[in-house]
């Protein structure tokens, strides 16, 4: 029996979110995406031990990259923040079936696409892998072995774009668990291609590759089921892609996904410029700068890449509804949070580097010369957590308003300062330099981005902002203290991994209780307003 007239106006459309619920959602992508940066961890630590900084993991990190920076740049960054904006306006509606034809028609239009973005990535295959490492050229079996590997990991742009269309979808109906928990199966299925599927086959990191792929026709696969009980099942409708009844709300999105490629993702294209950059330097470069940048991926997961994916839906639809006040009060929220996490954060970060990669990596193929040249990148990649963060949070408020020549703007400037930077700094810091020039243009293209928020919401950082810093400094200051001293006395780099382990995790529980209660005894609302919400959720 059809169920389609359940799925029409009798449904009334999400409502905005409630500061309340925005943390509720916040803390539900946080856990999920804490359970999947653990997982990464451990599947990084298996890569590690088993392939190290050599020409094999140069090679599989760039063809890793390749499609992870397409998904980053245009299924998590560009379409998301177009997406959600146009779709958000059809679920304001509160009419099922106007959004499920939106929606078919953009997956129709997008599946389209990205089938021609594959098969002209496979025939290019040698010239995009050039372009990306020019540097490997000069190594032919590496090149060759990096084509090789790419070729297999490209398709997963297909399906991971498809994977953040239907998560969008469900995070607009304020449906964030599954969409939060699908990264957890892309580290469980290249776990399986190194351990299951890497000692059989002649050069071990094709198991590294397939198991990318495997990852993302696992996470589709998974969503698949819950857009179809949700009334919104994706079908090819090629009817609603042809030019003559082309459907109005893929002109619409892709009227603001063009330009905002830039604008959204400029973090990760300074990421594929250090990428560019770093197949000229020694090899393991390229090694050293992706384990460090996967350390700072883990805090800016939890929170900068969680609430912008929580608050996104929230922005769009104050704009919706033409509530700037409440905007402003989100945004404000929002930037107060992420200060208050991201500053101790960052001193943990800059202070146990060395030792939180010690821990972490350093066995099998992994010694402790990687240890130190990774902690170099770590250091100069983790003094930019806080404007990472940022973008995250400010670059959303500019789509929701459909604005996209602002942060394109401020994009190209961001860009040319970090191809500046990284021409300065490669020579005298090697791979290091590339962490830090992606660090100043990213601290610059946050304050450009709130520097221009002034004028298009008439958002300015208030007295409670500053107010916060002082505050969250001073506390800083005080749990940096302490982990200097734990280092000083206790840290031994030549101990076991489980002596390791006894050491570092108390030291940084109890740096993180020291944080907690200087903030409680100076009055900061912060930690009670996270803990009143863990209590709510363990109630629920």
């Amino acid at each position: 029996m059809s169920s389609e007239p359940e799925h029409t106006s009798a449904h009334p459309p999400p409502p905005v979110q409630s500061r309340r619920n925005l943390l509720r959602a916040m803390g539900t992508i946080s856990l999920f995406t804490l359970l999947s940066r653990m997982m990464g961890f451990v599947r990084d630590m298996v890569m590690a031990h088993h392939f190290g900084a050599g020409m094999g993991a140069d090679a599989f990190f760039v063809a890793f990259k390749l499609p992870n920076f397409l998904r980053r740049l245009f299924a998590e960054g560009a379409f998301n923040t177009a997406f959600i904006p146009v779709f958000s306006e059809y679920v304001a509606r509160g009419d099922r079936e106007a959004a499920r034809e939106a929606a078919q028609a953009i997956f129709s239009a997008l599946t389209v696409i990205l089938l021609v973005v594959v098969l002209l990535g496979q025939l290019f295959m040698p010239f995009v892998v050039y372009i990306a490492a020019p540097g490997f050229a000069d190594q032919p079996d590496k090149f060759q072995l990096t084509i090789e590997l790419t070729r297999i990991t490209f398709p997963y742009i297909l399906f991971i774009s498809l994977v953040a269309m239907a998560s969008g979808i469900l995070n607009c109906y304020h449906k964030f668990a599954l969409p939060a928990v699908t990264p957890l199966l892309l580290n469980v299925c290249l776990i399986f291609g190194a351990l299951v599927l890497a000692p059989h086959l002649e050069q071990p990191t094709m198991g590294l590759a397939i198991g990318v792929l495997l990852g993302g026709i696992v996470q589709l696969a998974l969503l698949w089921p819950a857009l179809k009980q949700l009334g919104i099942p994706l079908k090819m409708r090629w009817q609603l892609v042809a030019r003559r009844d082309r459907h109005p709300a893929i002109g619409r999105l892709l009227t603001l996904m063009g330009p905002s490629v830039l604008g959204v993702s400029v973090a990760q294209i300074n990421l594929l410029v250090d990428l560019f950059i770093a197949s000229w330097l020694p090899a393991g470069s390229i090694s050293y700068l992706y384990y460090a940048d996967r350390l700072v991926e883990f805090p800016l997961g939890l929170i900068g890449i969680a609430m912008g994916t929580a608050i996104l839906p929230s922005f769009s639809a104050r704009v919706a509804h033409n509530d700037l006040d409440g905007l402003r009060q989100d945004l404000d929220f929002a930037l107060r949070l992420m200060l208050f996490i991201n500053i101790p954060a960052t001193a943990g970060l800059l202070a146990m580097g060395e030792p939180i990669l010690s821990l972490l990596f350093e066995r099998g193929a992994f010694n402790h010369e990687i240890t130190q040249l990774t902690a170099q990148a770590l250091f100069a990649y983790g003094a930019g957590l806080s404007a990472f963060s940022a973008i995250k949070i400010a670059a959303p408020v500019f789509y929701s308003l459909k604005d996209t020549r602002t942060p394109v703007k401020i994009a190209i400037v961001c860009m040319l300062a970090n191809i500046l930077f990284s021409l300065l700094l490669m020579g005298p810091l090697q791979h290091a330099g590339l962490a830090l020039a992606t660090t100043l243009s990213a601290f610059l293209n946050a304050g450009l981005l709130f520097y221009h928020l002034r004028d298009k919401v008439g958002y300015h950082p208030g007295p409670a902002v500053w107010k916060l810093l002082f505050k969250t400094f001073l506390a800083t200051a005080v749990m940096t203290l302490f982990l200097f001293w734990g280092h000083a006395t206790y840290w031994q780099p030549t101990a076991s991994t489980a002596h390791k382990a006894m050491i570092l995790l108390p030291l940084l529980l109890a740096a993180a209780l020291l944080f907690a209660v200087t903030t409680w005894l100076l009055g900061m609302d912060e930690p009670r307003v996270l803990i009143s919400n863990l209590r709510k959720r363990k109630e629920r």
